[in-house]
């Protein structure tokens, strides 16, 4: 598996994915009306976007930049997406494991998700596995498809 910097020619196979993995709607807070649009100023925009590419196939992604700007700009955040077609196969593990070294290199302090489904148990296990903690509880701030309202992690590691 190759992990590369995103370009325009990923669009499609990369909407493709997020538009799967949003309508499960178990682990992401964005609904089906979610537009290409906004999509891709999201994964376009201001922070680096990398795709996994497997057998010549997008199968995943993230995107890595600033936390927060000025004050805040030395933690990182990361939003990661595999294709559910393609889980279970250590792609999400590769992805966070390359953003982890790109942070760091890039001179990132800690590394934040703030928000990160508690019932999302393949990536709350994965994240504490790679030295992240749960350093806060957003009670009730998910609205999960089969289980209702359900917490939300903010979970931090230092780089």
């Amino acid at each position: 598996m190759e992990i590369r910097a995103a370009t325009a020619g990923d669009f499609d196979a990369m909407w493709a994915i997020f538009k799967a993995a949003i309508a499960m709607e178990d682990s992401f807070p964005f609904a089906g009306t979610f537009e290409a649009g906004t999509f891709r100023s999201h994964w376009f925009g201001v922070q680096a976007a990398f795709v996994a590419v497997l057998e010549g196939r997008v199968v995943g992604m993230y995107k890595m930049g600033a936390n927060y700007p000025d004050l805040g700009a030395h933690v990182a955040s990361a939003t990661y997406v595999v294709d559910p077609l393609a889980q279970g196969r250590g792609i999400g593990r590769a992805l966070v494991e390359d953003s982890l070294i790109r942070s760091r290199s890039e001179g990132f302090l800690a590394m934040q998700f703030n928000y990160v489904v508690s019932t999302n148990a393949p990536a709350v296990e994965l994240y504490r596995k790679l030295g992240f903690a749960v350093v806060g509880t957003l009670p009730a701030a998910f609205r999960h498809r089969a289980l209702g309202l359900v917490d939300v992690y903010v979970m931090h590691r230092f780089l």
